[in-house]
């Protein structure tokens, strides 16, 4: 029987296998989904193009290719009209590149699209290691487009992404080939993440431990989720002296923590978890709700009429406010909703009424010396990084249960939205430490790898040498890009799941598990026990 569409990007995909059918577990429809695959197929199109071109390639064709990238991560875009819309853009750039190749009578084919069918059904070995490079610079699409959009671009990273492209397209390319460019995602999505965390330390300032709250006080609001740092400013300034709360929700939690955003007096707390519970928790609120990125799930009746999207995020018949920035209509509909009549005393998943965040690279090192006085001395003997995406998926409160069973002598750092399993937990200091330090969003891994490295070289041995674990949890392609940084830094011994990606072939998983150590989660007690006995 043929498939109605085929995806295996997240990790909650059907069966640990892949989606077929009329639509995938993530919302989207079959034809979305094919959709998605011909604006792949267009941008490796325009990176066959651009071989022998690149003088032509202008910055404009460069953020075309991010924000196709981008648009195709899980949970951003589930608009049929717009993906049209960007593939007739890609096909104009492609036309500027080789515009003798739309009148030629030939058929050399140099310039086509790629037909991504022929990526999901080739050698599964092939298809694992493309999809490693396709997944990996999705994400890293991501971060860049975040940083573009504080003005920061970086010409290795934009040509990186033409290479990337074209190697997905190459139909007689094996491993030989495929594997280096594989870790090379890893290591330009390094320099991806240290551009991005520049564009947001040097535009918003350094992040300083902060606690927030996770009460809704009475009166408008609005919910701004997702990851844009530049959304989140515009939409403070909109919102000052008007009456109207600003709550943050899911990978906007860290914002709190950063000097510039504190001056906004009506930017209050953080609204429930992570993404996965949005449809229960924004369910018939009185608020008003700013999707910023990836993290959308299928919008419900209930609060259908409150949602409103913003840069590459779409959704069919939802409000989308456009390049000219004007938050008026979300305004507007906060104010109508009029918020709730008393203050609402909303808690974390454990219980908790407050979370903190800004445990940033800067803040960590700062009190470096405290930190490796305290492992000299013995009262720190383990650090974890716990963090990664959260998903749905039955089997994630492991991450909860981990933290909760780890040592009191050990410190857990953590990062994304993995954290909601355990963020509002107190599991009190160490040294005058706190035991869980959240280093911010998925796109602030870059500070987790820094603290690492630091540690590495004060303590004079290499980064596998230090007692330090990384149990990660995984949903989208962002994640897939960090992990190959990881890989291309050379990190061993990585705990994954909840489940491994179901791009991975057997003969791929074994060069990972033979070269990098990595492996799947157990319980908590097995991973515990074999990682403080490493």
């Amino acid at each position: 029987m043929e498939n109605k569409m085929f995806c295996y990007q997240c990790e909650q995909t059907a069966g640990c296998t892949g989606c077929t059918g009329n639509a995938g577990v993530c919302g989207k429809s079959a034809n979305t989904a094919r959709l998605q695959d011909e604006l792949t197929g267009a941008l490796i199109g325009l990176a066959r193009a651009a071989e022998g071109n690149e003088h032509l390639v202008t910055e404009e064709m460069n953020q075309l290719v991010l924000e196709g990238l981008f648009t195709t991560v899980t949970n951003v875009n589930f608009n049929d009209e717009t993906l049209k819309i960007l593939i007739y853009k890609i096909e104009n750039a492609k036309k500027k590149l080789v515009p003798n190749c739309f009148t030629c009578s030939g058929s050399c084919g140099r310039n086509d699209n790629f037909d991504m069918n022929t990526l999901w059904t080739t050698d599964e070995d092939v298809r694992s290691l493309k999809s490693l490079i396709l997944f990996g610079i999705r994400g890293m699409a991501a971060y860049a487009y975040h940083a573009s959009v504080l003005g920061y671009t970086d010409e290795t990273i934009s040509k990186f992404f033409y290479k990337a492209l074209f190697a997905v397209g190459m139909k007689d390319w094996g491993m030989d080939e495929l594997l280096p460019i594989v870790l090379e995602v890893g290591e330009v999505n390094l320099r991806c993440m240290e551009l991005l965390d520049q564009a947001n330390t040097t535009t918003y300032g350094t992040p300083i431990p902060t606690t927030v709250p996770l009460t809704i006080e009475k009166g408008p609001f609005i919910i701004i989720t997702g990851h844009d740092l530049k959304d989140l400013q515009l939409l403070l300034e909109q919102t000052k002296d008007k009456g109207i709360n600003i709550y943050t929700h899911g990978e906007m939690l860290p914002a709190h923590a950063y000097p510039e955003f504190k001056k906004y007096s009506h930017l209050k707390g953080n609204f429930g978890t992570a993404w996965q519970n949005q449809q229960k928790e924004f369910d018939n609120i009185p608020g008003a709700i700013l999707y910023t990125t990836n993290c959308l799930m299928p919008v419900k009746a209930s609060y259908a009429d409150r949602v409103f999207t913003t840069e590459v995020v779409s959704y069919p018949e939802m409000v989308h406010i456009g390049e000219e920035k004007d938050f008026t209509p979300v305004i507007e509909k906060a104010l109508a909703l009029g918020g709730y009549t008393k203050d609402q005393h909303m808690t974390g998943i454990n219980g908790g009424m407050q979370v903190t965040t800004g445990f940033s690279h800067g803040t960590v090192l700062s009190v470096a010396d405290q930190v490796i006085e305290a492992v000299k001395n013995g009262d720190i003997k383990h650090f974890f990084l716990v963090g990664g995406c959260d998903g749905a998926r039955v089997g994630r409160n492991y991450y909860t249960e981990f933290v909760k069973q780890s040592p009191a002598d050990s410190i857990i750092l953590t990062l994304a939205c993995g954290k909601y399993r355990f963020n509002d937990l107190d599991l009190g200091t160490i040294g005058g430490l706190p035991r869980i330090m959240d280093m911010g969003q998925c796109n602030d891994a870059y500070g987790a790898i820094k603290v690492a490295i630091a540690l590495a070289e004060a303590f004079e041995c290499d980064v596998n040498e230090l007692p330090l674990s990384m149990v990660l949890s995984w949903y989208e392609q962002k994640a897939v890009s960090i992990l190959l940084t990881l890989l291309y830094l050379g990190i061993k011994n990585i705990h994954l799941g909840p489940t491994l990606p179901a791009f991975i072939s057997s003969n791929v998983l074994n060069f990972l598990v033979e070269n990098y150590g990595i492996s799947p989660i157990s319980t908590p007690e097995e991973d515990l026990k074999k990682l403080l006995n490493k």
